[in-house]
């Protein structure tokens, strides 16, 4: 298994519509940057959001998420008061090849403020919109900025097909088109 490079990135997102809308190079000018980079693709977050709240004292438990939990937002800058998190979607829909398996990790621009992204792997034959997990750390609220970078994808391509992918198993998440709450 190994890491690929630009070129692969750029070959499967036209060929094969791995990624949709792509960006077939690094947008940066006064945006947190986005597109291919040398051995991934920087995604972008939509302009909608689900921001935590404890205003009914919900008890989070990913066996019964309770929706009330959060508040929906819609908006080009996103505030996520301190010690919380936000999910949100990305722009990009994608269709991750059988033979392929992705790490997603925050753009350091973000990281650097405290502010966390967290998303599970993409498994092969996954395919949908992201659901992304933002958490600000720290104990000021903080902006994410929509259409913009938030996190990048790294891509690994297996030397064999796996036996079970995430569609043969036939994934709870898959071809997700809006935030997903937790399911089980």
């Amino acid at each position: 298994m190994g890491l690929k490079p630009d070129h692969w990135i750029r070959k499967m997102a036209l060929e094969h519509k791995m990624i949709e809308p792509f960006a077939d190079s690094q947008v940066r000018n006064g945006v947190i940057s986005y597109g291919v980079s040398s051995y991934g693709y920087d995604i972008r977050v939509a302009n909608e959001f689900k921001i935590f709240t404890n205003v009914y004292s919900a008890v989070v438990d990913p066996k019964h998420f309770d929706p009330q939990s959060m508040v929906d937002f819609k908006g080009d800058v996103c505030v996520i008061p301190p010690n919380s998190f936000a999910l949100a979607r990305t722009i990009e829909y994608f269709r991750i090849p059988r033979n392929v398996l992705t790490v997603c990790l925050g753009k350091s621009t973000y990281a650097r403020c405290g502010i966390i992204v967290n998303v599970t792997p993409f498994e092969p034959e996954w395919e949908g919109f992201v659901t992304l997990e933002i958490s600000n750390t720290t104990p000021l609220p903080a902006r994410i900025y929509a259409n913009e970078g938030i996190a990048q994808v790294l891509f690994f391509e297996a030397d064999e097909m796996c036996d079970v992918s995430y569609a043969d198993k036939k994934g709870k998440y898959q071809k997700q088109q809006d935030i997903v709450l937790p399911k089980l």
